[in-house]
């Protein structure tokens, strides 16, 4: 399985909350439809189809990701001496 890129994904979700706020604040059509691709190629990228459930895993796959480089940090590698 792929795993999207997660600068990527954070770029997307950073640009996905800024379009929301400034469609709430005042409706523009052009910023409506930069919303509407964003929001489009988050669930694309996230392998689903709503927007509500494509937020969700791009929250999982960074939460993950930075706990799995920190554990790298702390000299954790995820390996196990069990196998």
């Amino acid at each position: 399985m792929l795993v999207p890129d997660r600068k990527a994904v954070r770029e997307l979700l950073t640009r996905y909350a800024s379009l929301r706020i400034a469609q709430a604040e005042r409706h523009v059509p052009t910023a409506a439809r930069e919303l509407e691709d964003v929001s489009y190629t988050l669930c694309v990228m996230m392998g689903t189809s709503d927007i509500t459930d494509a937020i969700a895993k791009a929250d999982t796959l960074l939460l993950t990701k930075e706990r799995s480089e920190k554990a790298d940090a702390d000299g954790e590698n995820g390996l196990t001496l069990v196998g």
